[in-house]
């Protein structure tokens, strides 16, 4: 059999090294590398976050959507703007999340004595139900990986975070 030609050559072979600024073509300052470095990884942990909560919300019959709506309802009702602003999302994936849920009778929109137009979303027996075998899950997933990653290092990764938060909220407020 003849000799084969290997599909990635040796010079084609990516390295281990990691390029520094000039060869990445970067023009942000090292502060700026480390923010874009922080939001690749939060959005990556946000992915992450997601498909976890999917598993725990699972053997409910719910989704992580579904359980942030109904966990924005847990002790209060409110407006879908109200819970779409809570959890920095766009009312109208708010607004299709709770259709959904009120179709599965978890929540039932009641008149809003404030507003006509805008009625309030509130859990029903079958939604609490749902809600606090999602929470009992939790519960037990929180603590095994508060466990293995420390109250202090969580606490210190808080801190950051509100930081992080609290500077793009300053800076979409900057004309």
């Amino acid at each position: 059999m003849a000799k084969r030609q290997h599909a990635v050559n040796e010079r084609d072979r990516p390295s281990n090294r990691v390029p520094d600024r000039q060869e990445r073509g970067s023009l942000r300052t090292p502060a700026g590398d480390a923010f874009s470095g922080v939001a690749f990884r939060v959005l990556r942990l946000a992915g992450l976050l997601t498909s976890a909560g999917d598993e725990l919300a699972r053997p409910a019959g719910q989704t992580s959507a579904r359980w942030q709506v109904l966990a924005a309802l847990e002790h209060t009702p409110a407006s879908v703007a109200t819970v779409a602003r809570a959890l920095a999302l766009a009312r109208q994936s708010v607004q299709r999340v709770a259709d959904v849920l009120e179709e599965e009778g978890l929540l039932v929109y009641d008149e809003n004595p404030d507003h006509a137009r805008a009625k309030l979303a509130r859990l029903t027996p079958a939604g609490r139900s749902a809600l606090a075998s999602i929470q009992a899950a939790q519960r037990a997933w929180a603590d095994r990986l508060g466990a293995a990653l420390g109250e202090p290092d969580l606490k210190r990764a808080i801190s950051i975070l509100d930081r992080v938060a609290a500077a793009l909220q300053a800076d979409e407020e900057v004309p």
